[in-house]
């Protein structure tokens, strides 16, 4: 089977195994290991707790955890740099997790969970709770940041009726194409 995927008479040279299974992709690798550490954070956490046994208050507890980890600072509102997208002196303000970076690994728990026989009604890091602390952390960081936050996407502007069908027809076409790229979603900092 070696010649089939692709590996070649080298495949059985070297430690033994042969491996001729392509490596994972980096989101692959990642999922991997993000479950991996939340599984230990289960492990580690006071008392030990089972899988089965999470909620979503322990998904947002896991977040919190990591906070201190992150590498985004985050001004509380008494700081002079609060809402400078570019902060001209350093301050005291606590580094976190980005917003970003949460969301994504979020996603790919919720994917993990389910790869590993979760049921997804039961889901914890689909929780409600997860997607409205994901929502206000972004919030607040936008704000933190002076970055503003339009919380409704702006329409874009219907084509008036003296326009062809022809250019309704491509503008259709045009909305469809943007509707499906770009992974973006309309509830608010859900992942998946």
């Amino acid at each position: 089977m070696d010649s089939a995927s692709g590996a070649g008479p080298s495949g059985s040279t070297g430690g033994g195994e042969g491996s001729t299974a392509a490596p994972p992709s980096r989101y692959v690798a990642q999922k991997r290991r993000d479950w991996t550490t939340f599984l230990q954070y289960l492990k580690n956490h006071k008392p030990p707790l089972s899988l089965g046994r999470c909620s979503g208050a322990h998904v947002i507890e896991f977040m919190k955890y990591l906070d201190q980890f992150g590498k985004t600072k985050v001004h509380v509102a008494s700081c002079p740099c609060f809402g400078q997208p570019t902060p001209s002196a350093p301050c005291a303000c606590l580094l976190k997790q980005a917003w970003g970076s949460l969301d994504s690994l979020i996603g790919r728990l919720r994917a993990a969970y389910e790869e590993n026989g979760g049921r997804p009604e039961s889901n914890p890091f689909g929780a409600k709770a997860v997607r409205i602390y994901l929502r206000e952390v972004r919030e607040t960081q936008a704000k933190a940041r002076g970055i503003p936050y339009d919380k409704k996407k702006k329409k874009r502007k219907r084509p008036s009726s003296t326009t062809t069908h022809a250019d309704a027809d491509a503008d259709a076409d045009a909305d469809a194409a943007s509707s499906h790229g770009g992974g973006q979603h309309d509830d608010g900092g859900d992942s998946c």
